[in-house]
């Protein structure tokens, strides 16, 4: 029997199947390997798409950042400037006002303003429950601006309709030009500011206080940014005395901190009727605080002599002897005596809010009793010449929009002149009103 075939036949068949099997390792390998390349290539794509996208976002920024920069920026319109044949800018504004009172006792005069000083004394004719409205007060200005050489030059123009003897005629409130430290024209007093007078709805203002405009010739100083002194010459423009000069006057302001400011000031001019010859003078203070923000504080003080042309309601500054039946002054007139007073008027003024605000005040105005100037008052009528003036009053401003205020306002006050009314001798005169305003501002 040989053994050696059925050894071979086992040894090829071993060899075959080690071959099959190795041939399926093989081929197995072979396949997991492709799987890996393919999950391989599927990241690289995925990453070349995420690196595809970042790049077109990037350059959809950049072409919005460039867009930005070529793009040209909105131009602002500009508001229309208004300018003169010269050249000059101007500027338009103003206001309607509308003033009306209820008079419980007051003066005669047909308007719905203060006429403390010449009210009825009890017993005489008097001037009781009246209304009263105008609208003289109406404003229309223009504020000027140009360039001359290397100097701005400011000008200001503006009327109203308080004028005339009825106070009901055009006239001027200010007609100025400003060039450096220099004002020519006619506006503000420099000695009877109305900076310090608290607020009131009466467009002639309180005891105390005064709304005077004068011609001048004026000049700042500023010795530092919180003090300046400003000196004038003024016309007082006095219908009862002539004058060879202006009345020179001073004022000196400064500012102690943000809610602190006060004025000095003083005046001095000659009073001329014929050969006689009297100087007239005057000091003032003013001050105005800031108690809290929203609460003002103000008052303002005068002394002042022989002189009527700068604080509202005095007696006549001198006493003049030898007038005609008119009251004016003939070739005998002689000046016999000068007037002499103090007045003071203090006030608080509180915002509320941004629409409402109210004002308390007190005024004060008295007289010196020197005799001769009594005696020489004996030809024209003492009642007319008053000893003391006061007045207090209370108002409330109201503004719904910026445009428009509405005012309310009481005011009591009394005088008492020098004379005795007849029959019942009495020398006390009463002003009691209720006062009305509504504005509108352009």
């Amino acid at each position: 029997m040989n053994t050696t075939q059925p050894t071979m036949k086992r040894t090829l068949m071993m060899s075959m199947i080690a071959l099959s099997l190795g041939g399926v390792s093989v081929a197995a390998q072979a396949q997991t390997q492709q799987q890996k390349e393919i999950e391989q290539l599927r990241q690289e794509v995925q990453a070349l798409r995420n690196l595809v996208e970042q790049q077109k976002v990037q350059t959809a920024q950049t072409a919005t950042a460039i867009a930005a920069v070529q793009r040209p920026a909105p131009v602002a319109t500009a508001t229309p400037v208004l300018k003169t044949a010269k050249g000059a800018e101007f500027n338009l504004y103003g206001n309607v006002r509308a003033d009306a009172s209820y008079q419980a006792e007051g003066g005669g005069v047909d308007m719905p303003y203060n006429q403390i000083n010449s009210v009825p004394l009890e017993g005489a004719a008097g001037n009781s429950d009246r209304f009263r409205s105008t609208l003289s007060a109406t404003r229309l200005g223009l504020d000027f601006k140009t360039q001359a050489a290397e100097q701005e030059v400011k000008g200001k123009i503006e009327v109203d309709f308080l004028g005339g003897a009825n106070l009901d005629n055009l006239r001027i409130r200010h007609a100025y030009v400003n060039y450096g430290n220099w004002l020519m024209g006619q506006t503000w007093s420099n000695f009877a500011v109305p900076d310090y007078m608290p607020e009131t709805i009466d467009a002639l203002a309180f005891v105390g206080g005064a709304v005077k405009r004068t011609p001048q010739v004026r000049y700042t100083s500023k010795f530092s940014p919180q003090t300046n002194l400003v000196l004038a010459a003024e016309d007082p423009k006095d219908k009862l005395s002539t004058q060879r000069f202006p009345a020179l006057t001073a004022r000196l302001n400064h500012q102690f901190a943000d809610n602190f400011n006060i004025s000095a000031r003083a005046m001095g001019h000659e009073k001329r009727v014929n050969s006689d010859e009297e100087m007239a003078w005057g000091v003032g203070v003013g001050a105005k605080y800031d108690v809290v923000p929203g609460t003002t504080l103000k008052a303002d003080y005068y002394h002042v002599k022989g002189d009527s042309s700068f604080v509202s309601f005095t007696n006549s500054g001198v006493a003049v002897t030898n007038l005609n039946n008119n009251g004016a002054i003939t070739a005998n007139s002689r000046i016999a005596a000068q007037s002499e007073f103090d007045s003071i008027t203090v006030g608080l003024t509180q915002q509320f809010n941004e629409k409402l605000r109210g004002t308390l005040g007190y005024g004060y105005m008295t007289f010196d009793e020197n005799q001769n100037y009594i005696d020489a008052l004996t030809a024209t009528d003492k009642t007319k010449a008053n000893k003391d003036l006061w007045q207090a009053w209370a108002n409330v401003f109201y503004s719904p929009t910026k445009p428009l205020s509405f005012g309310l306002e009481y005011v009591y006050g009394e005088r008492e002149a020098f004379g005795a009314a007849t029959p019942n001798g009495s020398k006390t005169g009463e002003d009691n009103r209720i006062n009305m305003v509504a504005i509108y501002n352009f």
